[in-house]
């Protein structure tokens, strides 16, 4: 091996084969690089373990993101308890950038996470992990700061939405109609009443009959047995001041609780009660603003920490109504006292815009009935048929008309109230003194759809869609026989009416054609089934004429000193006929409106009533 090799002195020298030296040779060749500078690939790198954990977290997959962590069960529990707590819609996670350790340091990784609450609501931020080397490849150090930067050992996360007040409900002064207002709601939890059920449900509406004297032992019972036992039985809501009157008696009770919640309510009680709440119920979307939110941390003992993100609710602007405060107190005052169901409308007829709605608590028990209750007009009606009268050209105001005390139509005898007789006098003095004789004949002898024609043409029978309540106005239907349109012409055959109805019919004679009714300002009203053309002009100053003729010399002389008061009286019969409704309608100025008085027995007391109302406003 002369020019290669040197021989050194002592060494023996072995020849081994060719292919045994490059066998070893080529051992040494793979043993070395593993040994050294780490060239051969190993496992999954620290940032495709960081993504894999994002991925599984951000789709809910808890377990499996736990397993990517070096404490699996510790990350589990908290993985889960935050994902319940917080309830997103959707999760997003990704890495954003790896910082690699030396040596034996961890590898440090920046994420960015993104909650989606829905309905716009998104918490976004950023955050980092470590990720160490185990006898497997790499894992997540676990940490609650894995979630976020600032959430530390025993602390959870929790998302909170925090309601608006409610925008309240203005009149068309700007007077407050409906505010904001903390109330108490009682309710019971059944399993945490205890054994006597029977006796907490007597002491509970005992405490509350002074200030609800409709909750019943029996209606309580009902309710907790109709009420999973873990869930809360609501029995009622109360206002504050009643709240504190009751508390002393119902406080201590067993499974009885009172959370509050903000809601609008009327400074008066029931105050304009067939119209406000509807309202704020109709037009919820606009009052409710828009809810704002938060996540907070919260420690072991439940103890707000800290707040990592807030969004504060945004109020809804206030909605103003129509409703004049003095009009309504007004009305509200003439009805209120009387024990039976009674109702006042008013509208302004220049504008449509209406100015109350009143009814007494009688009336409430029977619903909306000053909007929706359908009634026989009576005599109220012969405007309509006065209407239609006109309208056909056969008469005017002046035309003598006869008044006997009964008259027959196709075998049906029709009197006047007490059969009184007035001979022939002109069309104003039997409207004035209300002939039912001659404004039965007058019908009769009508085309079949006249009265349906000039009611509608008065707005009676139309349809509305009217944002914040719903009316009906009434029905005239088309009457074939003389007979019944005889009956329909004083009001007592198949026509009803509402106060609405009467009071569209008043504004639209002192307008001069149907207004378009309206409660909520910036707000339009739908009419579904309009009015036919409206009157002529001649026919509705008569009609005025004829009106005011009611008040000065005929069955309203008592509204003589309340300004110039045009209207109509009726007394409307029901049932098997012994009994009777009694209405007055009209305007004055520019204000329309209908007393209507539930079997009142006579008109009279409607009249009464609207003296009363006309005098306060």
């Amino acid at each position: 091996m002369s020019g290669i090799l040197g021989i050194l002195p002592g060494v023996r020298i072995v020849r081994t084969p060719v292919a045994r030296v490059l066998g070893v040779l080529s051992g040494l060749l793979l043993v070395l690089p593993a040994a050294g500078c780490g060239l051969i690939d190993t496992g999954p790198s620290a940032k495709d373990v960081a993504k894999a954990f994002l991925s599984s977290f951000a789709a809910g997959n808890h377990a499996a993101a736990a397993q990517r962590t070096d404490s699996p069960e510790a990350a589990r529990r908290l993985l889960t308890q935050t994902h319940e707590s917080l309830s997103p819609k959707s999760v997003t996670a990704k890495v954003t950038d790896v910082t690699e350790g030396e040596g034996r340091n961890p590898t440090t990784i920046g994420s960015a996470v993104s909650w989606n609450f829905g309905k716009g609501r998104v918490w976004s931020y950023t955050t980092t992990m470590e990720l160490t080397r185990n006898g497997e490849g790499w894992a997540v150090h676990w940490a609650p700061s894995v979630l976020h930067p600032d959430l530390a050992a025993q602390q959870t996360l929790e998302f909170q939405e925090h309601e608006p007040n409610p925008a309240p409900i203005l009149g068309r002064d700007g007077a407050r109609l409906m505010g904001p207002e903390k109330l108490v709601r009682v309710t019971v939890v059944p399993k945490a009443v205890g054994p006597d059920r029977a006796g907490v449900a007597a002491s509970l509406a005992e405490g509350l009959s002074p200030v609800a004297p409709s909750i019943t032992r029996q209606g309580i019972m009902k309710g907790l047995a109709d009420t999973p036992d873990d869930q809360a039985y609501h029995v009622v809501t109360l206002r504050r001041p009643d709240y504190e009157r009751v508390k002393p008696e119902i406080y201590e009770l067993p499974g009885v609780r009172f959370p509050t919640r903000t809601e609008l309510i009327t400074a008066e009680r029931d105050y304009a009660s067939q119209v406000l709440p509807a309202v704020a119920e109709q037009l919820q979307d606009r009052i409710d603003g828009t809810s704002g939110w938060s996540v907070v941390t919260r420690n072991a003992a439940g103890r707000q920490v800290q707040t990592l993100h807030n969004t504060p609710p945004k109020p809804a602007k206030s909605v103003s109504t129509t409703l004049s405060d003095r009009v309504q107190k007004a009305a509200e005052s003439a009805v209120d006292p009387l024990p039976k169901a009674a109702a006042i409308v008013a509208m302004q007829p220049s504008t449509g815009e209406l100015l109350a709605v009143a009814q007494n608590a009688p009336a409430d028990r029977n619903g909306a009935v000053s909007l929706t209750g359908r009634y026989p007009p009576g005599s109220t009606f012969k405007i309509v048929t006065a209407l239609a009268a006109l309208e056909s050209g056969r008469v005017d105001m002046h035309t003598p008309v006869e008044c006997p005390a009964t008259t027959v139509v196709n075998g049906r005898e029709i009197p006047n109230a007490h059969h009184f007789d007035l001979g022939t006098v002109p069309l104003r003095t039997a409207f004035a003194k209300s002939c039912n004789t001659t404004f039965a004949r007058l019908a009769a002898d009508l085309p079949p759809g006249a009265l349906t024609t000039a009611a509608r043409q008065l707005g009676l029978g139309a349809d509305f869609v009217i944002p914040g309540i719903t009316t009906i106005t009434g029905e005239v239907p088309r009457a074939q026989q003389p007979v019944q349109r005889a009956s329909n012409g004083f009001g007592q055959g198949t026509v009803l009416a509402s106060p609405f109805g009467m009071t569209m019919v008043t504004a639209s004679v002192a307008h001069g054609g149907m207004p378009t009714p309206k409660l909520v300002r910036n707000s339009r009203t739908e009419i579904t089934r309009s009015a036919p053309e409206p009157p002529s002009q001649a026919s509705i100053d008569q009609l005025r004429t004829m009106m005011r003729e009611v008040v000065k010399t005929g069955t309203a002389t008592e509204l003589a000193q309340a300004g110039p008061v045009a209207g109509k009286t009726g007394t409307a019969q029901y049932g098997d006929g012994t009994r009777a409704h009694g209405w007055f309608v009209g305007y004055r100025g520019d204000m329309a409106f209908a007393v209507l008085l539930t079997d009142a027995g006579t008109s009279e007391k409607a009249v009464a009533v609207a003296r009363n109302f006309l005098g306060k406003t």
